[in-house]
């Protein structure tokens, strides 16, 4: 007779997968502070409703950098408070406002008309301890470089104090959004909805191989952003106000002769 057919081999045992500590599967659950539930609804109040739509330019830095390294240490032992860039971004905004002047402007949705201001209140954010707050700069358009840097100064000390209040952080009429302190090369910020119809966004500043006085060279480059909503601003005044504000930028000599 046939010998017997061998036994099959035993099943090996499926693998298990490796024991997770129970300490790594845990949840927190934290309340939404009023100020967080508050920006939530701003920010998708303004998805909703604007037709959002972003820009961009490049800038070269370079010239502000040299003006702001020689004469930092005088402009603060005259004006009591630091030179940075961001007084130069709102005199070159303000001055591409008043050349732009749909970028200033807001819908009217109860009368359904255009509502151009003539002034330049301008939002700036800072930085608190429950995160960043947007206090305006009221009538900036008429502000010194010096006026702007104490005014930001002041709003950053309350900010950390806890001390602003809702009508330092209420109306404005265009946003500045600096994410280049945080090392963002390149964003597209979201309107400050309503009443602003564009917020300008500045990135980190890079060193880039550019094409300067016919030669190839490492320049100190940033991207800027502008998101406009493209219900009031057409795309030809929004790449207009945007390289506006990168010439004055790259010279500020331009905002000096009113150019």
């Amino acid at each position: 007779p046939a010998a017997p057919a061998p036994a099959a081999p035993a099943p090996k045992p499926a693998p298990t997968a490796p024991a997770v500590p129970a300490s790594t599967r845990g949840e927190t659950r934290v309340k939404m502070s009023r100020m967080r539930q508050r920006i939530a609804e701003r920010l998708k109040e303004a998805q909703n409703t604007a037709a959002m739509l972003t820009t961009f330019q490049e800038c070269d830095m370079g010239n502000l950098m040299e003006l702001r390294s020689q004469f930092k240490d005088e402009f603060e032992k005259t004006h009591g408070v630091k030179l940075g860039f961001m007084s130069a971004f709102v005199k070159a905004s303000t001055a591409a406002l008043e050349e732009i002047p749909a970028v200033n402007a807001v819908i009217d949705d109860a009368t359904k008309e255009l509502v151009y201001r003539e002034y330049c209140d301008v939002s700036v954010a800072v930085a608190s301890p429950n995160g960043l707050v947007v206090p305006v700069i009221r009538n900036a358009e008429t502000l010194s470089f010096a006026d702007i840097e104490k005014t930001i100064a002041e709003y950053g000390k309350k900010a950390r104090d806890g001390t602003l209040s809702l009508e330092e952080m209420s109306g404005g009429t265009f946003s500045i959004s600096n994410g280049g302190v945080f090392g963002s090369l390149m964003g597209t910020p979201i309107i400050n909805y309503s009443p602003q119809a564009a917020i300008l966004g500045m990135h980190a500043t890079k060193m880039r191989p550019v094409v300067y006085n016919g030669k190839v060279e490492a320049r100190p480059m940033m991207y800027l952003a502008l998101t406009y909503d493209h219900r009031i601003i057409d795309g030809r005044e929004a790449v207009t106000f945007l390289k506006s504000v990168a010439q004055k930028i790259e010279n500020p000599g331009r905002l000096l002769l009113d150019l």
